[in-house]
């Protein structure tokens, strides 16, 4: 288990997460959702290790992790395949990467092509295969699924659902219904109103 204890940050001299407890297992999804600026990716970047909190602590236990970011922070020069083979042993075969990018909805044309030439929604889903494809045990995945179109997201979703399997996965999210679909625990950060000064 992940353990988040009495986590405190502050972030250009506002606070952005004060004194959040967390409990996250080591086998399933936690959807965290709140308004812009409640904190989501804070935490998400606190989780991986990448931002040092003011007060509190993250017991991630040397956890292996992942990430797709809001910014598909790709290898713009190399192809799919190759931005995921990155991620993986040497031994895992190229025709194995291409048949999972298959599976998450990229066309056969886009699987050689340098990731700067593909849409928006295609690159999308190179990065999560890059995340969920290596072998971490703690992916962060913040809205992972923006710019993939209605009529992907169906089986992007069934993908990523099947591959969260077996590690602590968080999800970034704004949308309700992405959280159902995996099964998720939601976490609200909607800040509570002061009801003194109401």
């Amino acid at each position: 288990m992940i353990a988040v204890r009495d986590l405190h940050v502050e972030l250009g001299g506002r606070t952005v997460l004060d004194d959040l407890d967390l409990d996250l297992p080591d086998d399933g999804v936690v959807a965290v959702m709140g308004p812009n600026g409640s904190g989501k990716t804070t935490l998400g970047r606190a989780l991986l290790g990448l931002l040092e909190p003011t007060a509190g602590t993250v017991d991630r236990a040397d956890r292996r992790c992942a990430a797709v970011f809001q910014e598909d922070r790709l290898c713009e020069h190399l192809d799919a395949v190759a931005n995921v083979r990155l991620v993986l042993r040497r031994d895992v075969p190229a025709c194995r990467v291409a048949a999972e990018l298959r599976a998450l909805g990229l066309p056969d044309d886009a699987l050689h092509r340098p990731v700067r030439e593909l849409s928006g929604g295609q690159r999308r889903r190179v990065a999560i295969a890059r995340a969920l494809l290596a072998e971490a045990t703690l992916v962060v995945l913040d809205e992972p699924f923006t710019g993939i179109d209605a009529e992907g997201r169906p089986e992007v979703l069934a993908w990523v659902a099947a591959a969260c399997h077996g590690r602590t996965v968080v999800l970034i999210t704004h949308d309700l219904a992405d959280a159902v679909r995996l099964g998720a625990r939601v976490v609200d950060l909607t800040p509570v109103l002061d009801a003194a000064a109401l």
